[in-house]
């Protein structure tokens, strides 16, 4: 049975072009992963790996800088998806080159969910505050909740 893939379309896409970028690019590397042989699919992961780490903490730096709790339930998801790609990483060193395989196409699934909900959410509160990515400063500090978000930020959680 082949792993489930995933590829770029209008659906991930959530009108926010700094996080439509980091996601286009996501989506490539996983292909590039599930595409790769077993020569270089360490190689191909590592990248991977090193990309989420930079995706991740960026969207958890948006929302720290937009009035979400630290423990909200989108950066703990993100915590937990690097250390389950981390551990891929050091079974992949060992020689586990199927669990690596596995994890990909898991990947493949989780990311549309996540990003249709979680990233989605996490979009509209950005733009409904007027967040610039590239300062982090906020154009309508009015808009921001007056508690922090704990939820995971989307219209599915609270």
């Amino acid at each position: 049975m082949n792993a489930p893939t995933l590829e770029w379309s209008e659906a991930l896409q959530l009108e926010l072009p700094q996080m439509d970028d980091t996601h286009r690019e996501f989506v490539d590397l996983l292909a590039a992963v599930q595409a790769a042989d077993d020569t270089d699919l360490t190689t191909h992961w590592n990248t991977l790996v090193a990309h989420t780490v930079e995706h991740f903490g960026q969207e958890d730096r948006w929302m720290r800088e937009t009035g979400y709790a630290s423990g909200n339930c989108h950066a703990v998801q993100h915590q937990v998806v690097l250390q389950v790609m981390r551990e891929g990483a050091t079974r992949a060193a060992a020689g586990d080159l199927p669990l690596l395989r596995l994890i990909a196409g898991e990947l493949a699934q989780w990311f549309p969910q996540h990003a249709q909900s979680m990233d989605a959410g996490l979009a509209l509160h950005l733009r409904s505050v007027g967040h610039d990515p590239a300062t982090g400063q906020v154009a309508r500090p009015d808009a921001l909740p007056r508690s922090e978000i704990t939820g995971c930020g989307s219209l599915s959680c609270s």
